[in-house]
Protein backbone atom coordinates (compact mmCIF):
# COMPACT_ATOMS: atom_id res chain seq x y z
CA UNK A 1 0.00 0.00 0.00
CA UNK A 2 1.24 3.48 -1.06
CA UNK A 3 2.11 5.80 2.21
CA UNK A 4 -0.62 8.44 0.41
CA UNK A 5 -3.11 5.42 0.78
CA UNK A 6 -3.49 5.30 4.43
CA UNK A 7 -5.47 8.24 4.99
CA UNK A 8 -7.77 7.92 2.66
CA UNK A 9 -8.46 4.49 3.81
CA UNK A 10 -8.48 5.39 7.59
CA UNK A 11 -11.11 7.83 6.67
CA UNK A 12 -13.34 5.51 4.80
CA UNK A 13 -12.90 2.90 7.49
CA UNK A 14 -13.85 5.49 10.01
CA UNK A 15 -17.10 6.54 8.15
CA UNK A 16 -18.49 2.73 8.12
CA UNK A 17 -17.79 2.64 11.91
CA UNK A 18 -19.29 5.97 12.73
CA UNK A 19 -22.29 4.71 10.63
CA UNK A 20 -22.58 1.88 13.08
CA UNK A 21 -21.92 3.28 16.16
CA UNK A 22 -24.83 5.77 15.03
CA UNK A 23 -27.17 2.86 15.48
CA UNK A 24 -26.11 2.21 18.98
CA UNK A 25 -26.98 5.95 19.74
CA UNK A 26 -30.86 5.57 19.09
CA UNK A 27 -33.21 4.52 21.36
CA UNK A 28 -31.81 7.31 24.55
CA UNK A 29 -28.92 4.93 24.64
CA UNK A 30 -26.61 8.16 24.31
CA UNK A 31 -27.67 11.90 24.75
CA UNK A 32 -29.20 13.63 21.84
CA UNK A 33 -26.74 15.70 21.08
CA UNK A 34 -23.79 13.18 21.11
CA UNK A 35 -26.28 11.13 18.72
CA UNK A 36 -26.75 14.32 15.86
CA UNK A 37 -22.61 14.23 16.54
CA UNK A 38 -21.97 10.02 15.46
CA UNK A 39 -24.92 10.67 13.18
CA UNK A 40 -22.39 13.29 11.45
CA UNK A 41 -19.93 10.82 11.30
CA UNK A 42 -20.74 8.68 8.71
CA UNK A 43 -20.82 10.44 5.62
CA UNK A 44 -18.96 13.29 6.96
CA UNK A 45 -15.70 11.02 7.03
CA UNK A 46 -16.82 9.94 3.33
CA UNK A 47 -16.44 13.49 2.50
CA UNK A 48 -13.19 13.87 4.43
CA UNK A 49 -12.20 10.34 1.92
CA UNK A 50 -13.48 12.07 -1.32
CA UNK A 51 -11.97 15.28 -0.62
CA UNK A 52 -8.23 13.20 0.29
CA UNK A 53 -8.74 12.06 -3.47
CA UNK A 54 -9.68 15.18 -5.16
CA UNK A 55 -7.43 16.21 -8.13
CA UNK A 56 -10.07 17.64 -10.38
CA UNK A 57 -13.10 19.63 -10.00
CA UNK A 58 -15.25 16.38 -10.47
CA UNK A 59 -13.42 15.06 -7.10
CA UNK A 60 -13.99 17.74 -5.55
CA UNK A 61 -18.18 18.07 -6.52
CA UNK A 62 -18.40 14.44 -5.14
CA UNK A 63 -16.97 15.61 -2.08
CA UNK A 64 -19.52 18.33 -1.90
CA UNK A 65 -22.44 16.00 -2.47
CA UNK A 66 -21.41 14.20 0.77
CA UNK A 67 -20.27 17.24 2.55
CA UNK A 68 -24.17 18.23 1.81
CA UNK A 69 -25.37 14.92 2.66
CA UNK A 70 -23.55 15.20 6.15
CA UNK A 71 -24.99 18.41 6.62
CA UNK A 72 -28.39 16.96 6.24
CA UNK A 73 -28.10 14.54 8.98
CA UNK A 74 -27.25 16.92 11.27
CA UNK A 75 -30.00 19.36 10.31
CA UNK A 76 -32.38 16.28 10.48
CA UNK A 77 -31.82 15.41 14.15
CA UNK A 78 -30.83 19.08 15.06
CA UNK A 79 -33.48 21.30 13.16
CA UNK A 80 -36.24 18.77 12.05
CA UNK A 81 -37.16 17.75 8.40
CA UNK A 82 -37.62 20.47 6.31
CA UNK A 83 -34.49 21.98 6.95
CA UNK A 84 -32.33 18.50 6.49
CA UNK A 85 -34.17 17.63 3.23
CA UNK A 86 -32.72 21.70 1.80
CA UNK A 87 -29.50 20.04 2.47
CA UNK A 88 -29.97 16.81 1.01
CA UNK A 89 -31.41 18.89 -2.23
CA UNK A 90 -28.63 20.57 -2.13
CA UNK A 91 -26.41 17.80 -2.47
CA UNK A 92 -28.72 16.03 -5.20
CA UNK A 93 -28.36 19.17 -7.63
CA UNK A 94 -24.75 19.05 -7.58
CA UNK A 95 -24.94 15.14 -7.67
CA UNK A 96 -27.03 15.61 -11.00
CA UNK A 97 -24.26 18.56 -12.52
CA UNK A 98 -21.75 16.29 -11.64
CA UNK A 99 -23.22 12.91 -13.25
CA UNK A 100 -24.46 15.03 -16.13
CA UNK A 101 -20.54 16.16 -16.91
CA UNK A 102 -19.56 12.36 -16.94
CA UNK A 103 -22.14 11.19 -19.24
CA UNK A 104 -22.14 7.84 -21.04
CA UNK A 105 -22.30 9.61 -24.02
CA UNK A 106 -19.13 11.52 -25.25
CA UNK A 107 -18.04 14.63 -23.97
CA UNK A 108 -21.34 15.21 -22.07
CA UNK A 109 -23.75 15.38 -25.19
CA UNK A 110 -27.11 15.46 -25.81
CA UNK A 111 -29.48 12.72 -24.52
CA UNK A 112 -31.51 10.79 -26.93
CA UNK A 113 -35.12 11.17 -26.88
CA UNK A 114 -35.32 7.55 -25.57
CA UNK A 115 -33.10 8.36 -22.62
CA UNK A 116 -34.88 11.61 -21.82
CA UNK A 117 -38.03 10.09 -21.76
CA UNK A 118 -37.12 7.66 -19.48
CA UNK A 119 -35.81 10.04 -17.25
CA UNK A 120 -38.94 12.10 -17.45
CA UNK A 121 -41.24 9.12 -16.36
CA UNK A 122 -39.16 7.92 -13.67
CA UNK A 123 -38.42 11.34 -12.24
CA UNK A 124 -42.73 11.90 -12.23
CA UNK A 125 -43.31 8.30 -11.11
CA UNK A 126 -41.14 8.51 -7.71
CA UNK A 127 -42.45 12.02 -7.33
CA UNK A 128 -45.71 11.09 -7.37
CA UNK A 129 -45.47 7.83 -5.39
CA UNK A 130 -43.50 9.90 -2.81
CA UNK A 131 -45.76 12.25 -2.60
CA UNK A 132 -49.04 10.14 -2.03
CA UNK A 133 -46.72 7.90 1.13
CA UNK A 134 -47.23 10.30 3.80
CA UNK A 135 -51.25 10.12 3.27
CA UNK A 136 -51.42 14.31 3.73
CA UNK A 137 -52.28 16.07 0.91
CA UNK A 138 -50.36 18.89 3.10
CA UNK A 139 -47.57 17.35 2.49
CA UNK A 140 -48.12 16.53 -0.90
CA UNK A 141 -46.18 18.89 -2.61
CA UNK A 142 -43.51 19.54 -0.41
CA UNK A 143 -42.56 15.55 -0.51
CA UNK A 144 -43.31 15.46 -4.11
CA UNK A 145 -40.90 18.53 -5.32
CA UNK A 146 -38.17 16.87 -3.25
CA UNK A 147 -38.50 13.30 -4.54
CA UNK A 148 -38.80 14.42 -8.03
CA UNK A 149 -35.06 16.55 -7.24
CA UNK A 150 -34.03 12.79 -5.73
CA UNK A 151 -35.24 11.07 -8.36
CA UNK A 152 -33.53 12.83 -11.01
CA UNK A 153 -30.51 12.40 -9.04
CA UNK A 154 -30.55 8.62 -9.19
CA UNK A 155 -31.83 8.87 -12.70
CA UNK A 156 -28.85 10.85 -14.11
CA UNK A 157 -26.70 8.94 -12.02
CA UNK A 158 -27.64 5.46 -13.83
CA UNK A 159 -26.81 7.49 -17.16
CA UNK A 160 -23.50 8.50 -16.06
CA UNK A 161 -20.43 6.90 -16.78
CA UNK A 162 -19.80 5.51 -13.24
CA UNK A 163 -20.97 2.17 -12.82
CA UNK A 164 -24.08 1.16 -12.11
CA UNK A 165 -22.71 -1.60 -9.85
CA UNK A 166 -22.17 0.98 -7.34
CA UNK A 167 -22.87 4.55 -8.01
CA UNK A 168 -25.71 3.50 -9.92
CA UNK A 169 -27.23 1.21 -7.63
CA UNK A 170 -26.23 3.01 -4.45
CA UNK A 171 -27.89 6.15 -5.89
CA UNK A 172 -31.28 3.85 -5.89
CA UNK A 173 -30.57 2.89 -2.38
CA UNK A 174 -30.77 6.67 -1.28
CA UNK A 175 -33.90 6.91 -3.09
CA UNK A 176 -35.12 3.87 -1.40
CA UNK A 177 -33.89 5.02 1.84
CA UNK A 178 -36.31 8.22 1.70
CA UNK A 179 -39.23 6.62 0.36
CA UNK A 180 -39.02 4.50 3.21
CA UNK A 181 -38.86 8.20 5.61
CA UNK A 182 -41.97 8.79 3.85
CA UNK A 183 -43.71 5.68 4.34
CA UNK A 184 -42.98 5.38 7.69
CA UNK A 185 -44.97 9.08 8.21
CA UNK A 186 -47.77 7.15 6.26
CA UNK A 187 -48.42 3.45 5.97
CA UNK A 188 -45.74 2.46 7.81
CA UNK A 189 -46.26 4.26 10.83
CA UNK A 190 -44.67 2.61 14.12
CA UNK A 191 -42.86 -0.11 12.57
CA UNK A 192 -39.88 -0.74 14.49
CA UNK A 193 -37.90 -2.34 11.48
CA UNK A 194 -38.24 1.22 9.49
CA UNK A 195 -35.35 2.72 10.84
CA UNK A 196 -32.45 -0.15 10.41
CA UNK A 197 -33.76 0.30 6.84
CA UNK A 198 -33.70 3.60 6.29
CA UNK A 199 -29.95 4.44 8.03
CA UNK A 200 -28.74 0.86 6.50
CA UNK A 201 -30.02 1.56 3.06
CA UNK A 202 -29.00 5.34 2.62
CA UNK A 203 -25.41 5.00 4.36
CA UNK A 204 -25.06 2.11 1.91
CA UNK A 205 -26.10 3.96 -1.02
CA UNK A 206 -23.87 7.27 0.25
CA UNK A 207 -20.68 4.46 0.54
CA UNK A 208 -21.38 2.93 -3.34
CA UNK A 209 -22.02 6.34 -4.90
CA UNK A 210 -18.55 7.66 -2.97
CA UNK A 211 -16.93 4.25 -3.91
CA UNK A 212 -17.94 4.62 -7.16
CA UNK A 213 -17.05 7.92 -8.68
CA UNK A 214 -13.70 8.29 -6.71
CA UNK A 215 -12.43 5.01 -7.95
CA UNK A 216 -13.81 5.93 -11.59
CA UNK A 217 -11.91 9.23 -11.49
CA UNK A 218 -8.86 7.54 -10.19
CA UNK A 219 -9.03 5.70 -12.91
CA UNK A 220 -9.10 8.52 -15.62
CA UNK A 221 -6.35 10.24 -13.75
CA UNK A 222 -3.67 7.56 -14.26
Amino acid sequence: MKPQDILPRLALAAAIVGAIAYVFTWDGAAPENIATAVKGTGVGFLALYCAMLARELDGWLIAVVMLLGMLGDVLLNAVGLTTGALAFLAGHVVAIVLYRRNARSKAGGPLTPATILGVVLFTAAVAAFAAWLPGDPAQAPGVGLYSAGLALMAATAWISRFPRALTGLGALLFLASDLLIFAQIGPLAGQPWTGYGVWGLYFAGQLLIALGVTRTLAGRST
